[in-house]
């Protein structure tokens, strides 16, 4: 196995002459220059899944990833990024969206079957055990506080459950995706009409947004945030994955970018990424039209 030190070596060097390629490609120095990478390719997992979407770090610390078409969640460790195991092959029609209760419980957003799925994976086989109605869903967000969000597509809203009734409800622009949660409890909730990520409270009152006009995304789908609350942005139409500080002015700051804009597979290249998550040193991502999830270290503050 390769020392910590030299792979975090490797790391640094990929990470700065990937900076140097993106500023030598600026025509003169009055040109924009890019946004620089906000981590290091560091490697990818075989093309073993099938569209995959949103992905989170469960309780056992390995990898749960949303296998679209491949209807059920994979699970994949994050040292070598080889499955190491799966649930409801075939029967989560469409699902896009995995989250974690408190208790550990699985928490899916079912595009196909117009529901949120809650399991208990302390069970063989895992046991379906709460069935939530969203229509159109295509996130759901297992909160801190025990509630469960979900979107509902169809409804062009964000519904609250406490237990098995709506408790909460906001309308947004329809064709929201993701709900992912900060560090302070509130929610990020992408929004691909406005090229935004809308900010809410945990009562669902709008408290404001990053991106917008100016800030590079170009229909973004799903929303990660990193223990220091940063938000990163998988922007599916533009191959991109964007990194914000929040607190960077009325409407955050693009702190990096991965991707260079067009699809394709390799060394920061994404064809659609629809998918984060960070155990706070690293970035995971699902590349889904490569069918594959990528794995990129933070290796500069």
């Amino acid at each position: 196995m390769p020392h910590p030190a030299s792979r975090s070596a490797r790391v640094a060097a990929a990470l700065l002459l990937s900076a140097a390629a993106t500023l030598a490609a600026a025509p003169g120095a009055e040109a924009q220059q890019a946004p620089p990478p906000f981590a290091a390719f560091d490697g990818a997992s075989a093309p073993i899944l099938n569209d995959p979407h949103d992905l989170t770090l469960g309780p056992d610390g390995r990898l749960y990833v949303a296998d679209k078409f491949g209807g059920r969640v994979v699970i994949l460790d994050p040292e070598t990024l080889e499955q190491a195991g799966a649930f409801g092959d075939g029967m989560l029609f469409q699902v896009r969206d995995v989250s974690f209760t408190p208790e550990g419980h699985a928490v899916l957003a079912v595009t196909g079957l117009g529901e949120v799925q809650v399991y208990d994976l302390s069970r063989d086989p895992p046991a379906l055990i709460r069935r939530l109605p969203a229509p159109g869903t295509e996130g759901a967000l297992a909160h801190s506080s025990g509630r469960v969000f979900a979107m509902v597509g169809a409804a062009c809203a964000i519904a609250g459950f406490d237990g098995d009734a709506v408790a909460v409800m906001s309308r947004i622009p329809c064709g929201g995706h993701d709900i992912a949660e900060g560090p302070d409890g509130t929610l990020w909730v992408p929004d691909m009409q406005g090229d935004r990520v809308l900010r809410f409270s945990a009562d669902l009152q709008l408290l404001g947004w990053i991106g917008g006009a100016g800030s590079g995304l170009i229909g973004p789908r799903y929303a990660a945030v990193d223990p220091l609350g940063r938000v990163a942005v998988a922007d599916q139409d533009g191959h991109q994955v964007v990194l914000f500080d929040p607190a960077a002015g009325e409407h955050g700051a693009v702190i990096g970018v991965l991707g260079d804009g067009a699809p394709g597979m390799g060394p920061g290249k994404f064809d659609d990424p629809e998918g984060g998550a960070s155990d706070g040193a690293r970035w995971f991502i699902s590349d889904s039209d490569n069918n594959r999830v990528v794995r990129y270290s933070v290796v500069v503050n």
